[in-house]
């Protein structure tokens, strides 16, 4: 007898930036994973380099489900830093009347790319006093000192420890900071020092600005997530992820400033996904090849199309966007629906048994190859072969009911972690004089007047849709395209 195969029962191997090795996620408490996720700044759309790393951390987050973890994650909202200030003070409003369309459009966007929401979705406005607190600590410890022009720095002679995730020398980055460090330009003891409290500057920052024990001003923009993750998540978490051009200096400061802060290791696994390029070069507005999700959508393409393009290459692989790629993904996804839909109007009971081990097999490599690192392209290739081999059966009428009820149900379980894939009946839809068309055309067939039944197959295909002989009879498929 084939037992159904347990997803729960794989574990999940995660390639850790910190470390360079891939490392088993065994969660500090019991079964809940605590993840972090650094989310988007504010201050305008973001582009599909952005969901490129949403999609990622949501197919991680999807897929530690899929292996039977419960998971708390946090992605914040980066309302407070240099662009949102200057746009608030170009237009004349408050940073939060800013701010609020551009928060507003990107849940829009999530919800179209059909990414899960986080649990929590903090601000950086709400955890100011927070991010003070960690300050104040930092200052006392003799970590972080105040500068001649009145912020405050925090000193990375004082963390050993510095260049634990990109793994640069501390020497290196003192000596060679003005040329590989993007820094704030203002007054601290070492080019490399970073800044934890911005002093107010009206000129730059009109009247936005806190109060605090060192004057006013605002927090530096690496503080927030350190203070937001360890308020929501706790001193020490399990999973950290992000862009790669996150990890430094940005992440880098992240460890520094918490570590300093608790004396306990900040995140256990650092996870970062490659770089989003278009037609081979870097996505830039002055190139025109910049993209965000709407501009895409303008151009008729779906969020469901656009995430499987996004998908489907590892997180740790660069990845080379074009419109050639998303129609490719287009057929992609036609292929899986038009699978999924043969299986739906199976309706004979006829089974040999044959289907059910193809299924067990089939999640097996699918979930296997998830479990290692999140190997994408295997986990694809699993149900592309076991559609493959399922089409085949049926061909020769060897799919029954059951089996077919099974391969939709095994098509689910797939879903659960792509989030792609449609089990309507979706040619419900298909207008009713083209449905009595259909059948004008059989009976057609069936007195021999070949004449009138290419005509009326022709009428059916200039309305968009082609007439397909299945095992069950004909349908009408929606030509694509």
């Amino acid at each position: 007898m084939n037992q159904p195969f347990n997803p729960k029962s794989v574990s999940l191997q995660l390639f850790n930036t910190a470390t360079r090795k891939k490392e088993k996620l065994v969660p500090l408490n019991n079964n809940k994973v605590l993840m972090y996720t650094c989310g988007p700044t504010v201050y305008n759309f973001a582009h599909i380099g952005n969901f490129r790393t949403y999609i990622f951390e949501d197919l991680l987050r999807r897929t530690i489900k899929f292996l039977g973890f419960e998971i708390t994650q946090v992605m914040n909202l980066t309302d407070l830093d240099d662009k949102t200030i200057t746009g608030a003070t170009e237009n004349n409003i408050s940073i939060y009347d800013y701010t609020r369309p551009y928060i507003e459009a990107f849940f829009e966007d999530i919800d179209t790319l059909h990414i899960e929401r986080a649990e929590k979705y903090p601000a950086a406005t709400d955890y100011i006093d927070d991010m003070i607190e960690m300050i104040e600590i930092l200052l006392n410890k003799g970590i972080a000192y105040q500068g001649t022009d009145k912020c405050i720095y925090y000193s990375i002679s004082k963390f050993p420890n510095y260049g634990c995730l990109s793994h640069l020398k501390l020497d290196e980055l003192q000596v060679g900071a003005s040329e590989r460090i993007i820094h704030d330009e203002y007054d601290k003891e070492n080019a490399a020092d970073f800044v934890l409290w911005k002093a107010c500057e009206p000129e730059r920052d009109g009247n936005i600005f806190w109060e605090s024990p060192f004057g006013k001003g605002r927090p530096g923009w690496h503080l927030e997530c350190s203070a937001m993750a360890m308020k929501i998540l706790g001193e020490s978490i399990d999973i950290h992820c992000g862009g790669i051009d996150n990890m430094f200096p940005h992440h880098e400061n992240e460890i520094a400033q918490s570590e300093a802060c608790t004396g306990k290791k900040f995140a256990q696994i650092w996870a970062h996904s490659e770089h989003l390029i278009v037609d081979n070069k870097k996505m830039s507005k002055s190139l025109g090849n910049f993209y965000t999700l709407r501009n895409l959508l303008e151009k008729g393409y779906s969020g469901i199309q656009v995430r499987y393009l996004l998908l489907q290459t590892h997180y740790k692989t660069q990845l080379n966007f074009t419109m050639e790629g998303l129609d490719a993904a287009k057929h992609s996804l036609k292929r899986l629906d038009d699978f999924i839909l043969r299986m739906l109007h199976i309706n004979h009971e006829h089974s040999t048994g044959k289907v059910v081990p193809i299924l067990n097999e089939a999640l097996k490599e699918f979930t296997e190859a998830l479990g290692d690192d999140l190997n994408i392209s295997v986990a694809l290739a699993a149900i592309y072969d076991m559609i493959r081999e399922i089409n085949a059966l049926y061909d020769l009428q060897l799919v029954g009911k059951s089996d077919a009820e099974a391969v939709v149900s095994t098509m689910k379980k797939f879903n659960e972690v792509l989030g792609v894939m449609s089990f309507e009946k979706v040619e419900d839809s298909i207008p009713q004089h083209l449905k009595d068309a259909l059948i004008a055309r059989n009976q057609a067939r069936t007195n021999k007047d070949w004449a009138l039944s290419d005509k009326i197959r022709d009428q059916i295909k200039a309305e968009g849709y082609l007439i397909e002989d299945t095992q069950n009879g004909t349908t009408l498929k929606k030509i694509e395209g």
